[in-house]
Parts: C-alpha cells; sequence; structure tokens
C-alpha cells in the first residue's frame, strides 16, 4: 500500500516535491518510508515557465523524475545512470547534482556526496533544501560543527518551507553528539511548527522523561499514543512515564495497546519480562 502510494504521488507532484519525498524524507529516517511534504525548493537562477522552458530541460526533468522512482525502489544504478544523463542533457541544471548527492549519501559514497551537494550549491547557492540534506551529510560524516551551520543556513532563508524538517534533522544531529539540552531545544522549535510529528514528539517525551521532568513528559507522550500514530516505542515509553506517575489505568491501558498491536516487538518482549528499568 505504501508503494502504491508513494508511486501515485510521484506521478502528480512536481519534481521538486518529488526529491523532498523521496530525498531528504528516506534519508532522514523518520518513522514511515513516504511523506507528503509538499515543494520547498529555492528556484534555481534560471525560472522557466511552461512556454519558454527548453526542450533540454524537458528531458533532463523527465530523466530526472525516472531517478527519483528508481531512488525509491532502491535501484541506485538505475537512478544514477538516470541522473547522469540529466546532467549531461542540461550541465547548469543544479538539481541533477543534488540528486546524484542523496542517491551517494544513501549508499554511503560520502565524499562524492558532498562533492555533488557542493556542485549543486554552486550552481544554486540560495537552494535551502540542498543545504538541508548536506548538513544531514555533514553529520553522518561526523563533522557537527559544519552540519549546523549548513542547517542554520537553511533556516535563514525566509522563504524555505521546510523549517520543521531542518530543526528536526538538526536535533537528531545534536543528540549523535551527546548535546541533549541543545537538542531538546531543536526538537521544541520543530514541534511548534509541526506538532503532528510523532518521532519528534517521542523524542521530547523521552529526554523529559530521562531528565525527570515526567509530568512535561506525560503530556508529549499521550498526545502520540491517543492517536493512530502510536508506536511500540511510544506505547512502551508511555507505560514507563504512567507508570513512573503512578496512573494505573493509563497504563494498563497503554499495555494493553502494546500486547494487541506490537506482540511481537522488543518492547512487548521487554514488558513481559517486567524489564522498566532496562
Amino acid at each position: 500500500m505504501m508503494k502504491y502510494f508513494c508511486n501515485r504521488m510521484a506521478r502528480s507532484l512536481p519534481l521538486a516535491g518529488l526529491m523532498l519525498v523521496f530525498g531528504s524524507v528516506l534519508l532522514a529516517g523518520g518513522l514511515a518510508g513516504c511523506a507528503a511534504n509538499g515543494p520547498g525548493v529555492t528556484a534555481s537562477p534560471e525560472v522557466y515557465t511552461e512556454s519558454d522552458e527548453p526542450e533540454s530541460r524537458k528531458r533532463a526533468t523527465n530523466r530526472l523524475k525516472l531517478a527519483v522512482l528508481y531512488f525509491q525502489d532502491a535501484k541506485y544504478n538505475f537512478a544514477l545512470d538516470e541522473v547522469k544523463q540529466a546532467i549531461q542533457t542540461d550541465p547548469s541544471w543544479y538539481q541533477p547534482y543534488w540528486m546524484r548527492g542523496l542517491i551517494q549519501m544513501q549508499t554511503g559514497e560520502f565524499g562524492p556526496a558532498e562533492a555533488s551537494f557542493q556542485k549543486a550549491l554552486s550552481i544554486n547557492a540560495n537552494s535551502a533544501d540542498v543545504k538541508h540534506n548536506y548538513g544531514v551529510l555533514l553529520c553522518k560524516m561526523k563533522r557537527p560543527a559544519e552540519a549546523r551551520r549548513m542547517f542554520e543556513a537553511a533556516l535563514a532563508d525566509p522563504a524555505y518551507t521546510q523549517r520543521a524538517k531542518t530543526w528536526q534533522e538538526l536535533a537528531n544531529c545534536q543528540m549523535v553528539s551527546g548535546q541533549k539540552a541543545d537538542a531538546e531545544a531543536s526538537f521544541m522549535r520543530s514541534y511548534e511548527l509541526d506538532p503532528g510529528n510523532a518521532v519528534t514528539g517521542y523524542n521530547l517525551a523521552n529526554l523529559m522523561f530521562e531528565r525527570g521532568e515526567t509530568v512535561r513528559a506525560q503530556f508529549y507522550a499521550r498526545r502520540i499514543n491517543n492517536t493512530d500514530r502510536a508506536t511500540a516505542e511510544s506505547l512502551w515509553l508511555g507505560i514507563k512515564i504512567e507508570r513512573s506517575l503512578g496512573v494505573r489505568e493509563a497504563q494498563l491501558q497503554l499495555e494493553g495497546q502494546l500486547r494487541k498491536r506490537f506482540g511481537q516487538s522488543r518492547e512487548a518482549l521487554a514488558l513481559e519480562r517486567g524489564a522498566f528499568n532496562e
């Protein structure tokens, strides 16, 4: 069902939206395999309408759309071949280099990915979305200070529409670097912009629970677990929070959900062992 949804969306979204959907969202490692974030790419220096778009740009766009679909199906060699042909068709367009960087980052070729993102930015220095993905790459390369500067450069663009996503990725990078206080502040900025994001809500609840702010943690955990966005991880966290606060009825209700919906999960097995403090 997810693949069907993504393929339908891929055929209906403009190219910029496709690259956000199958590029930065997948690489961000969120709870879903696909998310409709919509367009948000800063326009390249050359802006065409349908009437004056060169034939070379149309051909390159078609190649790039195929590359995105191959990327979504994890057919990375095919995707790279389509990107190569898009670049050959229109070498002055930044988006094929951006897409090449996304593919290379996904396959662990971090050095070539960095070169691709740098090339994209040399053509269009104003693309906040390329800066976002470059920030993700720099974090993977264990260069958190540079990653933060790249995320902040994306956020500095007043026209950028994916701010919640970038705050979340900055927070993830800060978590990896052990900067929990900074990460919580960044997650909070992301949550303010997108309170429906279950990943952000879970991270906030978990950080607050670890710090002993159990009542605040309860608020964020309940906002996830009272919806269909609940996961085994969020339910288990909710169980521990309610248990810590002595709210027995809520704890038992969450335990029932965990057993029914995720009975074979690691969290359900921990519940059966009574491993609340592991």
